[in-house]
């Protein structure tokens, strides 16, 4: 960020859309860097360290095609934020806990109803009121759902599909989440018991930093077939949750760090960054971070299952109706801090590679078998949140991101400022009160919550969708204004 040297190097332009770090910038480059960004936006990059961390990347075992960073990209731990890198097992390709981040999947739902604003609009501070009492919010708090060692190990394994005998899910939320919010191969027994107590009153609850649940209008439609598809439609209220995996997540990678203390050497694999850690994808050492991270991403698709269900309970008790009654049906649910193998065209032949993709989307394109059926026709939904005054974004994927990106685009709007810088920035204000200047009622955890996440702190998510879209890795479905916020 701002308080950091911004980069130093090379950074080519291609086209409108990209910008390239050679591969002869440094030594151990495999590949070359690939940052997509525009005119305005590319400043903003060069302002930051986060592109040497880009060609960092260039230089892990395995890695194809390039080393790739969306426009919301930024300065991360070991890998930027925004970045995407797809290794090949059959060459060397490792796995790396910097390329997933320390909130394993990390991800946003959004959830339509059938509720007009108009008729939201005078209730609105009553329901965002309940909505943040009834809602953990905040750094390490608990609860209302516990889940002991045994219950929470099923999590772990089965993803919300345990949550469905409880009466806490329903057959279509599986349906409508992302891999159906289920890895196979996750392994508990991997997961230490640090992060199992970590875990155990945490399902449910949205924590703290850019964390959230947002109250949001549909402002504007872009693309009406794939907005019919959704079910999205002009001035409906519709609500944003993007939550991880909790502490649970925190300590998967955290344990999975210091167990590759060392790792890289014994394998003859030579670093610029000991962030980087790292394993051969099937290494004893790199199966035990897979089996765990994945324990660790079913567990995240829980605890935003479980928000979800909280919210509808909350709507019903506000506004006297049921949730099914309301209409409040989830949309989808993408992951954004994540590592999958997945099948892709890479020079030519179709491969199985392990795509990290740490504060990037998923963007499968219509006709892919990995979307539901009823979303086949226009393509994967990628929910975009913005920041908490401004707007966010719908939009589908497009065939162009399985070419270009390994099926990836951007995850947000992207951090302008450190929470350093932020936090100074907010000094003597009152972000509620400016918040409310602009129509959004906010309620948070904490003041640092709020100052920390103030609309200032980040780029303009219009200029980072622009280019996603121009670039052809997802097109523009609909743009959704906040109401009401609940921070940690």
């Amino acid at each position: 960020m701002e308080s950091q040297r911004g980069y130093q190097g090379p950074l080519e332009q291609l086209d409108a859309c990209r910008w390239r770090i050679p591969r002869a910038y440094k030594p151990g480059m495999r590949v070359d860097g690939i940052i997509y960004a525009n005119a305005e936006l590319i400043e903003r990059v060069r302002a930051d360290p986060a592109p040497e961390q880009v060609a960092n990347v260039a230089c892990l075992p395995g890695i194809q095609v390039a080393s790739l960073a969306m426009p919301d990209i930024h300065w991360g731990y070991g890998f930027c934020i925004g970045g995407v890198c797809a290794t090949d097992p059959e060459e060397g390709g490792i796995i790396s806990p910097g390329g997933v981040g320390y909130d394993i999947n990390c991800g946003v739902r959004l959830v339509r109803s059938q509720i007009h604003w108009a008729d939201l609009a005078p209730r609105l501070e009553a329901l965002v009121g309940a909505l943040f009492q009834a809602i953990p919010s905040g750094v390490g708090r608990g609860g209302r759902y516990r889940f002991p060692n045994v219950e929470l190990r099923e999590l772990m394994v089965e993803g919300p599909r345990a949550l469905i005998a409880r009466g806490l899910a329903t057959e279509r939320d599986i349906e409508f989440t992302e891999a159906h919010g289920r890895l196979e191969g996750a392994d508990p027994g991997q997961v230490s018991e640090q992060a199992l107590e970590r875990g155990e009153n945490q399902c449910g609850t949205l924590g703290a930093g850019n964390h959230f649940l947002e109250v949001q209008v549909v402002e504007h439609v872009a693309d009406a077939s794939a907005a019919q598809a959704f079910g999205l439609a002009e001035d409906m209220v519709c609500v944003m949750i993007h939550s991880g995996s909790r502490g649970l997540g925190y300590q998967v990678c955290d344990d999975a760090l210091r167990a590759l203390r060392g790792v890289p050497e014994s394998y003859g694999i030579v670093l610029p960054d000991r962030q980087l850690a790292c394993a051969p994808a099937g290494s004893p050492q790199g199966r035990a971070y897979i089996a765990a991270m994945r324990a660790a991403a079913d567990f995240a698709w829980c605890n935003r299952q479980l928000l979800m269900w909280q919210t509808r309970e909350v709507f019903a008790a506000v506004l006297g109706r049921s949730w099914q009654e309301l209409g409040m049906e989830l949309v989808y649910d993408v992951a954004h801090n994540i590592a999958k193998f997945e099948e892709h065209v890479v020079d030519g032949r179709r491969r199985r590679v392990w795509v990290h993709r740490k504060g990037a989307t998923r963007a499968f394109p219509p006709g892919h078998p990995e979307i539901p059926a009823a979303y086949s026709a226009v393509g994967q939904p990628v929910l975009i949140p913005g920041d908490m005054g401004r707007a966010s974004w719908v939009l589908a994927g497009q065939p162009g991101s399985m070419r270009q990106t390994f099926g990836s685009t951007c995850h947000g709007a992207g951090r302008l400022m450190s929470r350093t810088a932020a936090m100074r920035g907010a000094s003597k204000r009152q972000i509620s009160e400016e918040l409310a200047s602009r129509g959004v009622i906010a309620r948070a955890a904490s003041r640092r919550g709020l100052a920390e996440e103030q609309p200032g702190a980040y780029k303009d998510v219009n200029a980072v969708v622009d280019v996603v879209a121009e670039a052809g890795l997802s097109k523009k479905v609909a743009r959704l204004r906040p109401v009401g916020v609940i921070k940690g």
